[in-house]
């Protein structure tokens, strides 16, 4: 709890993950009324691209964000062993 409250441990990626997981039921939800909005074949082709293709984009977006914290801690970890 202490590496928290002194920001040596970051949230983010946690947040990051709990957000993907919200985001991609609400794409998948609106993939889901745009596919049964009756509005002819764009609209069950837009609904599929939206179910199939929506969470991909999602985790490649929140992947990218991730791998910035990642990097942060590699670029750390190798300032604390320079100490030594």
């Amino acid at each position: 709890m202490g590496d928290i409250l002194a920001f040596r441990k970051m949230i983010t990626p946690l947040v990051i993950e709990i957000v993907f997981w919200i985001l991609v039921v609400l794409t998948v939800i609106g993939g889901l009324v745009t596919l049964f909005s009756g509005h002819g074949i764009s609209s069950v082709v837009t609904g599929l691209l939206t179910i199939f293709l929506g969470p991909l984009a999602l985790r490649i977006w929140c992947e990218i964000i991730i791998v910035l914290f990642r990097i942060y801690d590699v670029l750390r970890d190798i300032r604390d062993k320079g100490k030594m």
